[in-house]
């Protein structure tokens, strides 16, 4: 089909792609997109997320806040190109099959999101399309290639693990943030032990007098973590089998 540049992206995705033009009126020497995108991250780095305003970018360059509106409709918009910033550097496929492939991806995101905790903050309205989140999901669904599946299959498998590595990071960034404001940990197990009878839910009472469950979330996010991706990989290699 040829209709394809008739498709009207979103404010941002606009100018990621190269569909709208950057202005060129009144720029200011020593200001650029990039700059902007980069000081925003910067703020973001050491700040989080809600420290990051046209206002305080602005600053932070030493510009005023309607030159950054030259470069940037709106907040908005700069978070989207902060996001499409933040995924820059899709890793190479490395790995002996498809599972240490898409394993190695997979764990590769979990990565980053650690790095860039601010990302976990931004509101998600649509899938990522920016140049370099589609570089990732070209590198996921490569790695799937080898497996026989159907492209559709491929595209779903890699956006459960992205929705996985994302809820699983956001959980764990939630934790960290609560501890932070001196917010007590709360014991999961112990919880279970006091309201759960055995008559009413005993399948719960089972899981919490198991002894398997304590300590679950004490600084063991990577290996709950790990556990999660093998079982989906599991079920992964599962529906390959029923397709060959």
């Amino acid at each position: 089909m040829d209709d394809h540049e008739d498709v009207t992206l979103p404010s941002g995705l606009d100018l990621l792609w190269g569909r709208r033009e950057r202005r060129r009126r009144g720029r200011k020497p020593g200001l650029d997109l990039e700059t902007i995108v980069s000081a925003a991250i910067a703020v973001a780095d050491a700040e989080g997320l809600q420290a990051v305003s046209m206002a305080r970018v602005a600053k932070d360059l030493g510009f005023t806040t309607m030159s950054l509106y030259r470069y940037v409709e709106n907040k908005d918009e700069l978070l989207q190109l902060m996001w499409n910033a933040s995924a820059e550097g899709a890793p190479k496929i490395t790995g002996a099959d498809w599972r240490s492939k898409i394993r190695n991806w997979t764990l590769a995101q979990w990565q980053l999101l650690l790095h860039r905790r601010w990302v976990l903050e931004m509101p998600i309205v649509t899938p990522p399309a920016g140049p370099n989140s589609l570089a990732w999901v070209e590198q996921g669904l490569a790695s799937l290639a080898e497996t026989g599946l159907s492209e559709g299959e491929k595209f779903g498998i890699v956006g459960l693990l992205s929705s996985y590595t994302l809820g699983e990071a956001r959980m764990s960034y939630e934790v960290s943030q609560a501890a932070a404001r001196g917010e007590p940990q709360v014991d999961y197990a112990a919880v279970l032990r006091a309201v759960v009878d055995e008559a009413t839910f005993p399948a719960l009472y089972r899981a919490a007098w198991s002894d398997e469950i304590d300590d679950a979330g004490d600084g063991r996010e990577q290996e709950s973590f790990e556990y999660g991706l093998e079982r989906i990989l599991d079920g992964v290699q599962a529906l390959i089998d029923a397709r060959t």
